[in-house]
């Protein structure tokens, strides 16, 4: 006797015949494509049976289609997922709009691009149908929040505010990497389901932030040449550094300038060097620091910062042309400043 199968079943209304997610961020796409593919086919033996899954650019509307017309087999829908589809969807558009007039009750077609140009009649179409799915960018102060989310969705680990910020300034604001630094943290505190402010700064930050303390105080200590050898280094050592050294830097000012704002409020430097928390191994030397860098210097920086990373992203500038430009010009105003406070 044969064994029976799944019967085949309808899309529902909620799952349009044809589906483009598509965005500005590659990561945040995918991402939102394996949950859409994880909902439409959930068990594995599924996508075994039920998951075409060609090449954008060698995919045939033919084979697509046929696909897409094909009766399932011990799933409840057949799925094709063309990832990276411009050229599939420029080559094939009119077939597509064609099919959409009567499209297959058990096939679902999942495309992704990072640009779907809204002007089109597939466009059109696709908004009609609810099949036009667009992924916005993630803005920085959000990031937070969603690496918190991502940590306990896929890690089952609560990230509180400050731990999530932390990772955040550490690791930059690409969505992608983000989470791939989450990842490597959970793995890193396993078995523990919860992560602190110090495995953020021993697993991911210790390198990039000893590094930029390294470049600020080649600066105090009025010996700029180390601190542009040292930053040299950074770039040479370490090929995610053009990525986060904004990160890395705008750390440790964030800390001088809570240090220099506390004193203004009457602490002591060891108590407001405490309240920051700076490393014990580093207390004197960011205490030099300190005394060479007026807070109006420090707070230059941490703006000076926030547009380096603007021109860095639009591509006015580069990491290394950027931070090296930046260690002159400190050096310079703290010359000018004289070590004062």
């Amino acid at each position: 006797m044969a064994k029976r199968t799944a019967s085949a079943k309808p899309a529902s209304k909620s799952t349009p015949a044809i589906c483009v997610i598509f965005g500005p961020d590659a990561f945040l796409v995918a991402k939102e494509a394996e949950k859409r593919l994880d909902a439409l086919l959930p068990e594995e033996e599924e996508r075994m049976t039920a998951l075409f899954e060609p090449k954008a650019d060698e995919a045939q509307i033919a084979d697509v289609l046929d696909e897409l017309r094909t009766v399932p087999f011990l799933a409840s829908r057949r799925v094709v997922l063309i990832k990276d589809a411009e050229p599939f969807a420029r080559n094939y558009g009119d077939y597509l709009e064609a099919y959409l007039e009567s499209p297959s009750p058990t096939g679902v077609l999942l495309m992704t691009m990072l640009n779907l140009d809204k002007r089109t009649r597939f466009y059109k179409l696709l908004n009609k149908i609810g099949g036009a799915v667009e992924v916005g960018k993630l803005w920085p102060d959000s990031l937070p929040r969603y690496i918190a989310e991502y940590a306990r969705q896929e890690h089952g680990i609560a990230l509180d505010a400050r731990t999530s910020q932390l990772l955040v300034q550490l690791t930059g604001d690409d969505p992608g990497r983000l989470c791939r630094e989450m990842d490597k943290l959970a793995l890193y505190v396993a078995p523990k389901k919860t992560v602190a402010a110090q495995d953020i700064e021993h697993l991911i930050g210790h390198n990039r932030m000893f590094n930029a303390f390294e470049v600020i105080d080649g600066i105090t200590r009025n010996n700029p040449g180390q601190a542009l050898s040292r930053l040299k280094k950074m770039f040479a050592a370490d090929r995610e550094a053009q990525f986060r050294v904004v990160g890395a830097f705008g750390y440790h000012f964030r800390k001088l300038f809570s240090a220099r704002a506390l004193m203004a409020k009457g602490m002591n430097i060891q108590q407001a060097m405490q309240k920051a928390g700076v490393f014990r191994n580093q207390t004197q030397a960011f205490a030099a620091q300190l005394n060479r860098l007026p807070l109006e210097a420090v707070a230059w920086v941490l703006g000076e910062l926030g547009r380096i990373d603007h021109g860095i992203k639009t591509g006015r500038t580069t990491a290394p042309v950027a931070m090296e430009r930046l260690v002159i010009n400190l050096f310079e105003i703290q010359q000018k400043s004289g070590g004062r406070r």
